[in-house]
């Protein structure tokens, strides 16, 4: 049903590899997230918490520097435990925090120069455009929306696409700089990984004209790395932008002997739904409009 929507869906569709490493840790993590671009001038949509890596690295990457730079001074000084607690409650650091990210788009651009983003003002909308600012856009093809958009009820089937498993491990600790970064050994991509569902209810919320749609739900979980990645028809055609996975409960509590190896073991389990949420796409295109980005429907 889906084969030649996915195939178009891939020409707009990208993953975004993230390394990050937390503080008291040499353990380098991999994540991803997905954007997917609607016009030739480079600009492309995903989610508010995929672009907030990008715009929160800096300022966290300089201040780990800023942090490093003043360790080294109290080597000069007799009470340096006392120091290093001191500086660690300076620098807000301890156990957990994150003090380094990384982020990488892939096969979007030849060379990137920068980015420009726009983020949706309601917080309870999970959707950021992102210009990238490039010499050669290497994507010639573009999302469509449709125009009109009364039929994206329960019932409808859709597909979503995204790099939700990051298996690319090109990247290393390096014990010498005290840095994570990008090497040109290893697996340097993960595959994409289609998900289909059927929409089961639209998501609302109260304000001041009543219930507003922003969303909908589908019968099956939106993966983790999908975020900001499309929500597409047989056709290609974008109807929203995956943004999380409610887990619903389903309210079957099981507790049974079951005989495994020649034993009986007990077994507890509880059951839920793990149901899909999408960004509406009448929110998308007014989002669109609001910041002047040009985009194409069908």
């Amino acid at each position: 049903m889906f084969i030649k929507a996915i195939e178009e869906a891939d020409k707009f569709t990208k993953a975004i590899h993230i390394i990050t490493r937390e503080y008291g840790s040499k353990e380098v993590v991999a994540g991803s997230g997905t954007l997917f671009f609607i016009n030739s001038d480079g600009w492309a949509i995903t989610c508010r918490h995929i672009a907030q890596n990008f715009i929160i690295a800096d300022k966290i990457n300089d201040k780990w520097k800023k942090f490093v730079e003043d360790l080294k001074k109290t080597e000069q000084k007799k009470k340096r435990k006392k120091a290093i607690n001191e500086l660690e409650k300076s620098y807000g650091l301890k156990k957990g925090i994150t003090i380094q990210i990384k982020n990488r788009l892939m096969n979007c651009v030849d060379k990137l120069n920068g980015f420009q983003f726009r983020i949706h003002g309601d917080k309870e909308i999970d959707l950021a455009l992102v210009k990238i600012e490039c010499d050669n856009l290497l994507v010639n093809q573009f999302a469509k929306f449709p125009k009109d958009t009364s039929s994206l009820k329960p019932g409808k089937f859709l597909c979503r696409l995204g790099y939700p498993f990051p298996e690319f491990t090109n990247f290393a600790y390096n014990q010498n700089s005290d840095e994570i970064e990008w090497n040109n050994t290893g697996i340097r991509s993960s595959p994409r990984f289609p998900i289909e569902g059927m929409v089961t209810r639209h998501i609302a919320k109260l304000s001041p004209k009543g219930q507003e749609i922003y969303g909908f739900e589908m019968s099956t979980p939106g993966l983790r790395g999908q975020s900001g990645g499309p929500a597409f028809d047989e056709d290609g055609i974008v109807w929203g932008v995956q943004f999380s996975t409610g887990h619903l409960y389903l309210g079957f509590d099981v507790t049974m002997d079951i005989r495994k190896g020649g034993k009986t073991h007990t077994i507890k389990d509880s059951a839920f739904l793990h149901a899909g949420c999408c960004v509406h796409v009448d929110k998308i295109k007014e989002f669109l409009v609001n910041e002047n980005v040009k985009f194409e429907e069908k």
